[in-house]
Order: structure tokens, then C-alpha cells, then sequence
């Protein structure tokens, strides 16, 4: 008989106050495992360990391992220490020790709470034993978490990365200094984007510097850090100058709690509401005054611009690079939306710039959505479901909203004209004082008279929609793409740069189905 011996170690294993206890090392669990197999006479497949684990982590990597070379039956036991060395999930007691291991011809053994699969009667003792060690893993979830939120409350960081800018005081734990080197490019940052530079002009001019970013800075440095995820890892991108500038921790107030996870059993965190922000001031001393902090804030205010219907974008988090793999970031030239690479703007050859219009990768994602629903759909079912939702009637009121508020402000600059052409016949008003106050009222109401008719046309594009589907309701095409669509069938899309000459444009669709 084959066996394959699974041993953890996790972080509260080694602070346990007893040294003798055997949990202490993966070197004892192994010890122990291997002479317990070799007093049953079985053969050793291989001893899969993971060091500094919790129970709860589903992506160990020895765990994930000795789970696929299970599922191909390269062996016919799993011996651990106890069951809780495994997992102290109770669902995944069941899915492996009480669905698929069967099913796979696997038997699980754990030496020292005397679980055994092929013992029918201890069932009930596994089931148990994964109970108790869920809640032993909810109560430390809790206890941890109390225990956090007390320090947070009383000023002390307790992130593993010190914010770029500041290192962990090697003297006093949760405390943070000042690093010179990184904190004046900090405040090159937030001088230049109250001097009126944008993020991106920020960035390009840290690059062109050869500045590196603060990944590639605490990589340099031997400092702790997060890998990077992309290619040009070390360039300053739009994102990094936009978190810097709204760090509130640079005044010496320090900010934490901005991420909470979603559960213990999981590492995925979520943004948390500025209400349930941990804010302490004075805790460490300042990168910039508390003057420039609130002149970028308003700036920043001044400068969010969102787009003239207020929706998110159709591919908003959806669309990467095919050149160095970021994001790829919106803009809006005449009515037009398009995503583009912003590696492009911030360096010189940091990568080919991979570049598309917003209508046209709708088109070609139509356009496979419905070539893959024809070849492997049925249509009949499919005209027994329901269709997408596409949030049509919200949008048509979001745009005749909008147009109504464009159109009020336009006969209130109509009327401030005429009033400003009086003033002028009054005398009131000097002839240089009239054409320079008429040419900004000008410029604004052009604005706005693009806007109306950029609604005007949506609305116009809606009514059509809504006069060519009447009737219509059989839901074996899809004629427009609404964003939930994106958001459950699309994991992401790869854009590349358009060849010379050629109207097609790379793309690789990667569906979540």
C-alpha cells in the first residue's frame, strides 16, 4: 500500500508555550508519520509538507499537490498527525474525507485522534473533530481580530509593509519612521500635482528620472515588499501617484482598516467604509504640512471628472495589456469611449501601447457570445429562460436626467448672456470686460451643448433598441451588452496594439465558463 504523509506547521503552533509538543516542527510530524506507515508495513509516495500554513488556507501549495496526485490515484492512503493538520474546515471534511476520497479509492488516516475512513463506525468522531476545529479556527479568527483592532485604536501600525515613504522603527514595534530617501519623492508628488500637474504627467517625469516605483524602490533596498504583477514592474503608473496622493497617513495621521476580509476562511479583503477607517493623529512625524494635504484633496475634488452619464464602464476592470499586462484605463475624446494601455503615457518604450475604442471590443464580444451560445446552446431552452437584464428603462431615465439638467443650464447661460449684454449697452461693463466674460460663458455653454447632444443620441440609440425588440422574447441573441453580462461571463480580456495599416485589433477572450 502506497501512502502519501501530509504534515503543517502554522505561525500559533510556535508560539505554543510547550517545547516538547511534537506540532512544534514539521521534522517531529514527519519522524512520527514515518515510523507510524513503516510499522504497518507501508510504502512511502512521498512526504508533502507546508511550512507556516493556517488550517484554513485552501491554496497551500503541498495541499493543493498531494490533492491532485490523489484525484490521478497515485496512492491509496493520506496519513497525517491529526485530522486537523489536513484542514479545520468542516466543509472540506466532507468534500474529501466523505465524498471524493471514496470516490478516488483514497483512505484517510490521522495518527493521533485515531481518524480512519476505513473504520465506518468513527464517522461520526470525524465529523465532530472537524466541527470543534472549525470553531477553534472561528474563535482564533475573533481573538486575533480583537486583538488588532485594539492596537489599530491605539496608533500602532500593524501592517507587514510600511507605507511607502516610512519603515517599521526596529526599536518599537508598530511604530513608524520616516525613510528621507522615499519620503522626498512623496513630497515631489504632492507639490507637483498642487503646482497642476496631472497624475500621469507625475508619473512620466518620476520615470524619465528613472525614479523607481515603491515595489521596485523596497526590492532595491532589501525592504519587505509585494511581487509585482506585471511586466515593467518599476515604472510609476497612474494608479500609484493616485494612492499616494490620498494617503492621509503622509500628514502623520495613521490610517488603517481601508480593507476588511470577507471571512475567515478566505484572504480576499474588501474596501471597507471611511466610517470604519481606525484614523489616529500625531502617531508618527509628517511627510507633508497638513495645508498641502488639504490643497491636493480640494484639487482632487476639482479634478474627478466622471463620465457624462455617470456609468461605470461597460469593461471596467475587465481589459489588460497583451504588451506589459496592466490594466487598461478609460478615456472619452467627442462622445467616444476608448481604453488604452497607461504604460504608454508614462515611460518612452515601456511598452506598445495597446489601444481600442470601447464600441468596437463590444462588438467583438457580441459577436463570440453569440457564435458560442449557437454552437452550444440549445435554443429552445433558451427561449424558456430569462433574459438578461440590461438596466434598459434606468438608463434611459439616467440620460433624460441628465438632458434635462444640461438643457437648465443652458437657458441659464442664455439668460446671464443677455443680462451681460445689458450691463455693456448700460455702460456698465468695459468692451474688453464684455468680450472676455462673453468668450468664457462661450466656451461653457459649447460644452454643454455637446453634452445635451451626445444624450440626445443615446437616448435616440435607446429608443430604437426598445422599438426593435418589442415583441421580441426569444433570448437566443444578445443585440447590445449589458454589464452584468461582463461581469459573470468574462474573467478578463487581453488587448493589443493595432498592426499598421490593418483595422483589426488583437484580442483574446477569457471566459469564467
Amino acid at each position: 500500500m502506497k501512502v502519501a504523509i501530509y504534515c503543517r506547521l502554522s505561525e500559533e503552533d510556535r508560539d505554543k508555550s510547550n517545547v516538547g509538543d511534537e506540532s512544534r516542527s514539521i521534522q517531529n510530524q514527519k519522524s512520527l508519520l514515518l515510523d507510524y506507515a513503516l510499522g504497518k508495513g507501508w510504502e512511502v509516495y512521498r512526504i508533502y509538507s507546508d511550512d507556516n500554513y493556517v488550517g484554513s488556507d485552501r491554496k497551500r501549495p503541498e495541499f493543493m499537490r498531494l490533492l491532485q496526485d490523489a484525484e490521478n490515484r497515485e496512492f491509496e492512503i493520506i496519513l497525517c498527525k491529526s485530522q486537523s493538520r489536513f484542514t479545520r474546515e468542516m466543509e472540506l471534511v466532507e468534500k474529501y474525507l466523505h465524498h471524493l476520497f471514496p470516490l478516488w479509492g483514497i483512505r484517510f488516516v490521522s495518527v493521533v485522534d485515531n481518524a480512519d475512513t476505513n473504520n465506518k463506525g468513527n464517522k461520526k468522531s470525524r465529523q465532530i473533530n472537524g466541527l470543534v476545529n472549525e470553531w477553534y479556527l472561528e474563535d482564533m479568527s475573533e481573538s486575533i481580530r480583537s486583538v488588532l483592532t485594539s492596537r489599530r485604536k491605539n496608533g500602532f501600525h500593524i501592517g507587514a509593509f510600511a507605507l511607502y515613504g516610512y519603515r517599521k522603527d526596529p526599536e518599537h514595534k508598530g511604530r513608524l519612521l520616516v525613510d528621507e530617501e522615499a519620503a522626498a519623492v512623496v513630497r515631489e508628488i504632492f507639490t507637483l500635482f498642487a503646482a497642476g500637474y496631472g497624475k500621469t504627467a507625475i508619473a512620466r517625469l518620476l520615470n524619465d528620472r528613472g525614479v523607481p516605483n515603491p515595489t521596485a524602490y523596497k526590492q532595491l533596498h532589501g525592504l519587505r515588499y509585494r511581487q509585482p504583477t506585471h511586466k515593467n514592474g518599476s515604472l510609476w503608473k497612474y494608479p500609484a501617484i493616485s494612492s499616494i496622493l490620498a494617503n492621509e497617513t503622509y500628514t502623520g495621521n495613521l490610517v488603517q482598516g481601508r480593507y476588511g476580509s470577507v471571512s475567515y476562511k478566505t484572504k480576499q479583503n474588501r474596501p471597507r467604509p471611511k466610517s470604519e477607517w481606525y484614523i489616529v493623529e500625531g502617531t508618527h512625524e509628517p511627510i507633508i504640512s497638513r495645508a498641502l494635504w488639504e490643497e491636493v484633496q480640494a484639487l482632487a475634488a476639482q479634478k474627478s471628472k466622471p463620465f457624462s452619464d455617470g456609468a461605470i464602464g461597460l469593461f471596467a476592470g475587465k481589459t489588460r495589456c497583451m504588451g506589459c499586462g496592466y490594466t487598461l484605463r478609460s478615456s472619452q475624446s467627442r462622445g467616444r469611449r476608448y481604453l488604452k494601455c497607461p504604460s504608454r503615457q508614462v515611460a518612452k518604450n515601456a511598452c506598445t501601447g495597446s489601444f481600442i475604442p470601447v464600441d468596437r471590443l463590444e462588438e467583438t464580444v457580441l459577436y463570440e457570445l453569440n457564435r458560442l451560445c449557437a454552437q452550444y446552446l440549445d435554443p429552445e431552452m433558451l427561449a424558456r429562460l430569462v433574459p438578461f437584464r440590461d438596466g434598459l428603462p434606468e438608463r434611459q431615465k439616467r440620460l433624460s436626467a441628465a438632458l434635462h439638467a444640461y438643457e437648465k443650464e443652458l437657458a441659464g447661460y442664455a439668460k446671464a448672456f443677455r443680462e451681460l449684454y445689458m450691463d455693456k449697452v448700460k455702460g456698465l461693463l468695459t468692451a474688453e470686460s464684455f468680450a472676455e466674460l462673453s468668450q468664457s460663458l462661450s466656451a461653457e455653454r459649447e460644452r454643454l451643448e455637446r453634452l445635451a447632444a451626445e444624450s440626445r443620441r443615446q437616448l435616440s440609440a435607446l429608443e430604437s433598441r426598445r422599438t426593435e425588440e418589442t415583441g421580441d422574447q426569444t433570448p437566443t441573441r444578445l443585440k447590445q451588452l449589458p454589464r452584468e453580462a461582463v461581469e459573470i461571463l468574462i474573467d478578463c480580456i487581453i488587448v493589443g496594439k493595432r498592426a499598421s495599416g490593418s483595422s483589426c485589433y488583437p484580442i483574446e477572450i477569457h471566459w469564467s465558463f
